[in-house]
């Protein structure tokens, strides 16, 4: 599988979430995970994508996801790698790399 076959989307808005008050925001943790996934694994030609919760795309399946968060199932930002939650509120890189790797993402020889 390529990398780019690994699509990484963040759903968050700029206000931080009530839960996760000292966290970074949002659109933080989207550019840290771009970061992070970028030192981490030999080939940074993944897909991201950041959905705005509080205006969302006219696209069904993203605007039910975001109600779900609205409707306090979800804290945010939630991080989905190919549309599979694997993080929410506070984000823990370890997760989001386990999901990558197990999608076939390869590190770098130095993070081995």
């Amino acid at each position: 599988m390529k990398n780019n076959d690994i699509i990484i989307t963040v759903y968050g808005a700029q206000q931080i979430c009530a839960s996760c008050v000292g966290a970074p925001g949002s659109k933080d943790t989207y550019e840290w995970l771009q970061a992070a996934i970028a030192r981490k694994f030999v080939d940074d030609d993944f897909q991201f994508e950041y959905v705005d919760i509080d205006h969302p795309p006219d696209n069904d399946q993203k605007q039910n996801f975001v109600q779900k968060i609205w409707d306090d199932e979800l804290l945010y930002p939630v991080v989905l790698v190919n549309e599979e939650i694997v993080a929410e509120g506070v984000t823990m890189l370890k997760k989001v790399y386990r999901a990558l790797e197990s999608r076939g993402a390869v590190m770098r020889e130095t993070e081995k």
